[in-house]
């Protein structure tokens, strides 16, 4: 391997300076690097917003590069062939990845990496967006965990690593390869007119990202625990969206965490055991791979699930008639996320009230997150709906009207994303704006009266549990 021949260094969801050991390796290998980023295979299956969203972080992080001399060569096609390409091209002897670690991801990667050593070429994968790797944590037995609770607890055993000094210099290349127009790419075509609408409430690039950490740990993560499920207060940190495409260390969060812990600050730990469940839906991922779109859990197989439907639809559209529901659905379509607790209810609804498959929800959300995340997405709609590891039990029901009184008893959450009469919120107005024209909603119609009763979908959901739980004794 000559000294001087390029490092191919490939971003997937990876784009930040700041404890990133891939890039790091590469500048301290003190060879020419020549950054990539590849629509492939993976990223073609995207939805329309994680694909939109994809390329803001990949426009902000040429910026980036560009300011450090360097740039990101864009291509499109089979990642092996791509890169094949780029070997040849570039004489690069060595190509540097962080690992991903969802199904797809990781089959591709161990299919380059055979042929690519064949060929004598270095391949190189580095810790990804993870506190821990999905294989560290173990059982007394040896095996991995199919439950939160003790996972957490022997999370706390383990050692962090810390995080690598951040990227100041990256040297380049005698020659830069050719690169195709992001704009070629059409990535946020799927999104039409909604991309302005969304734009407005994304935080975006790695500057932003760490203002928003350092303010939350500065000012809110005292009170995280206390009033994260508040829907009308602002106490989540508002990070999902950047941890999903790599603008911020999962590890910084991590040990910024750990610091305020150590401060007294009563959220912290809270805080890191949401950082800790996200580590649990990728543990589940790598070591069951079939969570992806098969009930976790084989019992729930045959349970009657309904497929999509008018029903779906309305849900979809926020028309549901259930004020709370709506309005996250609604939220959902403004902004490209929705709060957590939001989350929760709308999959309880659409999975219980509705008994409609978790796959029909499941599917949405990764057209329309912004943050959306193969694990934790997966994982989260078989937790609410029953049939997932770690499950909710199975008469836990969330109450729409309930929870409203609960965590937006003055309303503020509903009335934001809601139509209210004469009094129209700036949010409500812009998600006729964002939305297909094909749906042919405007505010002038009158809202919707509740598809089912909710004792009634209830009671219906609790005799189809009950009958699964008959059959399968």
């Amino acid at each position: 391997m000559s000294k001087v021949s390029p490092v191919l260094v490939w971003f997937r969801r990876d784009f930040r300076l700041h404890d990133n050991p891939m890039l790091r390796a590469a500048q301290d290998s003190g060879r020419p690097i020549i950054p990539i980023f590849i629509l492939d295979e993976i990223v073609e299956t995207y939805g329309s917003a994680p694909k939109w969203r994809l390329e803001e972080a990949i426009k902000y992080f040429q910026n980036t590069l560009e300011g450090l001399g360097s740039k990101l060569i864009v291509r499109k096609g089979h990642s092996l062939t791509v890169l094949n390409d780029l070997l040849a091209e570039t004489g690069a002897t060595s190509v540097y990845w962080a690992r991903a670690y969802d199904p797809r991801s990781i089959a591709r990667d161990k299919k380059i990496k055979s042929v690519l050593k064949q060929q004598t070429i270095e391949v190189k994968s580095f810790k990804g967006f993870l506190v821990f790797e999905p294989w560290l944590a173990k059982t007394k037995a040896g095996t991995f965990f199919k439950v939160y609770s003790p996972m957490w607890r022997a999370l706390q055993e383990l050692h962090v690593e810390s995080e690598v000094d951040e990227v100041t210099e990256l040297k380049v290349p005698e020659y830069w390869p050719a690169s195709v127009s992001l704009n070629e790419l059409k990535l946020s075509d799927g999104m039409g007119r909604g991309a302005k609408i969304v734009k407005h409430h994304s935080n975006i690039g790695e500057k932003q990202a760490l203002k928003r950490l350092y303010h939350f740990i500065g000012t809110k993560i005292d009170q995280y625990k206390a009033k994260r499920d508040f829907l009308d207060e602002n106490y989540t940190s508002g990070l999902s969206e950047n941890l999903t495409w790599g603008e911020v260390s999962a590890r910084r969060m991590w040990f910024l965490a750990e610091s305020s812990k150590k401060l007294g600050d009563r959220g912290a730990e809270h805080f890191q055991k949401e950082i800790a469940w996200r580590e649990f839906a990728y543990h589940l991922s790598y070591h069951t791979p079939e969570i992806e779109d098969q009930n976790w859990r084989q019992n729930w197989d045959n349970f009657p699930w309904k497929d999509d439907c008018d029903e779906a639809n309305k849900w979809r559209q926020g028309r549901t008639g259930e004020p709370l529901i709506d309005a996250a659905m609604r939220e959902l379509y403004i902004t490209g996320k929705m709060h957590n607790r939001a989350r929760m209810l709308v999959a309880s609804y659409l999975t219980k009230h509705l008994l409609i498959d978790w796959r029909v929800g499941k599917a949405w959300f990764e057209e329309t997150l912004i943050d959306w995340d193969p694990a934790s997405n997966a994982m989260g709609w078989q937790w609410v709906a029953g049939c997932g590891p770690d499950a909710a039990p199975y008469f836990r029901i969330f109450n729409p009207k309930g929870q409203a009184e609960k965590f937006d008893a003055k309303e503020i959450y509903q009335k934001k994303y809601l139509d209210n009469g004469s009094e129209v919120s700036v949010s409500a107005r812009s998600f006729y704006k964002a939305i297909p024209k094909s749906w042919n909603l405007s505010p002038e119609d009158s809202y919707p009266e509740p598809m089912i009763d909710l004792k009634v979908g209830r009671e219906r959901a609790l005799s189809a549990y009950k009958t699964l739980q008959s059959e399968n004794n």
